[in-house]
């Protein structure tokens, strides 16, 4: 019997979850749920009902798992636990400061309603944690480092976008070269945040408006660009459709370390992510771990979890025997 999947949320990430479930052998898409009016919103899938968020409570006997694709800022805070008392749910928390309090309050819910909740999956957090703690696992003695990018930062694009005099923009976090050889060189190098990315930024200008003015408040925003050496090109709508209206992104987590008596012998340790498309790579992980959620409930658990609990034959659609035959 098939997995049953919900979704609520069909933006960017909603999108890639159905396009994710539609690869699957195990699992089928029942519903998506939106705050918009359901009839607006057009989906891939055949015979798959769009309903709108207010009657998701008549399908706690028609899904196993709810994949909440919402944004970190506002959404995932209030819904994850609300829908966590409702049915196993997967979503992909972002804000790394917030995540023990998210922790405790999806861990309360799902306890509650007798479910499993598992937060923060994608590639960071996600993916990059794994690597980050099977590295310091592995090398106590050494550094962690974590690169993003060359990608597009869709909250940094959206900042641009709302200062005054611009119509539409992109903007990429870029690794400094120097920084990330300096890391794999094992040099342990002590950099700040301005040594480790750059900010480039494409913009498309209203008719009328002042570009040296625009510049400037991209450069001086503090908490996005203030703190790095931005670039700001000023680029036709056209040319910002043809070249840049994809969403890549990626990066590396790099950890060095030393082992032998005297720590003679350095190591590195490097996991590296090159994305066509964000959210859809996002979608692909958040699958994984939905398989991994119905899998826990149907042995009782409950309670949240993050990626750090979750053994890797929980994600996997073969058996363990063809695990250890084929992946071991």
């Amino acid at each position: 019997m098939k997995t049953r999947v919900g979704i609520l949320g069909y933006g960017n990430l909603g999108r890639g979850v159905e396009c994710a479930v539609s690869k699957t052998s195990d699992m089928e898409l029942v519903a998506v749920f939106t705050r918009r009016d359901p009839e607006s919103v057009k989906i891939v899938s055949d015979g798959v009902k769009v309903d709108n968020v207010a009657n998701i409570e008549e399908y706690k006997d028609k899904i196993d798992v709810l994949i909440i694709c919402g944004g970190s800022a506002t959404d995932l805070p209030k819904q994850t636990p609300v829908y966590a008392k409702m049915f196993n749910v997967i979503d992909s928390f972002d804000t790394h400061a917030r995540i023990p309090e998210h922790f405790a309050n999806v861990d309360a819910a799902a306890k509650e309603g007798g479910h499993i909740g598992i937060i923060s999956v994608g590639w960071d957090p996600g993916m990059f944690s794994l690597q980050r703690a099977y590295a310091n696992a592995i090398l106590p003695n050494g550094k962690d480092y974590t690169f993003w990018g060359r990608g597009v930062s869709q909250g940094h694009s959206d900042a641009i976008r709302r200062i005054p005099g611009v119509k539409d923009a992109k903007q990429y976090t870029v690794p400094v070269p120097a920084a990330l050889e300096k890391v794999r060189n094992g040099e342990n190098p002590e950099l700040t945040t301005r040594e480790k990315h750059t900010r480039e930024c494409y913009v498309v200008l209203e008719d009328g408006a002042d570009a040296e003015a625009v510049r400037q408040a991209i450069v001086t925003m503090p908490n996005y660009f203030a703190d790095y050496d931005t670039t700001v090109n000023f680029i036709s709508e056209e040319e910002l459709k043809a070249n840049h209206s994809g969403i890549p992104h990626g990066g590396q987590v790099i950890r060095t370390g030393s082992t032998g008596w005297n720590n003679e012998n350095k190591h590195v340790i490097e996991y590296s992510l090159k994305l066509d498309s964000n959210p859809e790579f996002t979608s692909s992980v958040l699958i994984a771990y939905a398989r991994a959620a119905v899998k826990l409930s149907a042995e009782g658990q409950t309670g949240c979890k993050t990626v750090f609990d979750i053994a890797p034959k929980y994600l996997m659609d073969i058996s363990e025997a063809d695990m250890r035959a084929h992946l071991l």
